[in-house]
């Protein structure tokens, strides 16, 4: 079981460790009371951090049970996507590109 966090590919690697932590506590706090993240939080809490274009990231919104988070230090741009934990997601996710930060 995992919890996947999905960052927007044009976003800052600096801001990236920031965002992703509030992602993580966004959606415990959202679905905290969902049995899954019971059985996360209760366990061996796997997070995944991928990157996503434009066009992927809007179509992951169209997934289920996540958390949408904005960036006031970038105008409130939507920045990325935190999904309640699950044992499976769509194929569509195994696509992704895992976070690395570049150096600069």
């Amino acid at each position: 079981m995992k919890m996947y966090i999905i960052v927007k590919n044009n976003i800052p690697d600096k801001l990236v460790p920031v965002i992703t932590a509030h992602a993580s506590l966004a959606c415990y706090k959202k679905f905290e009371e969902n049995e899954r993240m019971i059985q996360w939080i209760n366990g061996i809490f796997k997070k995944v951090v991928c990157l996503a274009n434009e066009t992927e990231f809007e179509a992951l919104k169209n997934e289920s049970d996540f958390v949408l988070l904005t960036e006031s230090a970038l105008d409130g741009k939507e920045v990325c996507l935190a999904f309640c934990p699950r044992e499976e997601y769509h194929k569509k996710f195994q696509f992704l590109k895992m976070w690395t930060p570049q150096n600069s």
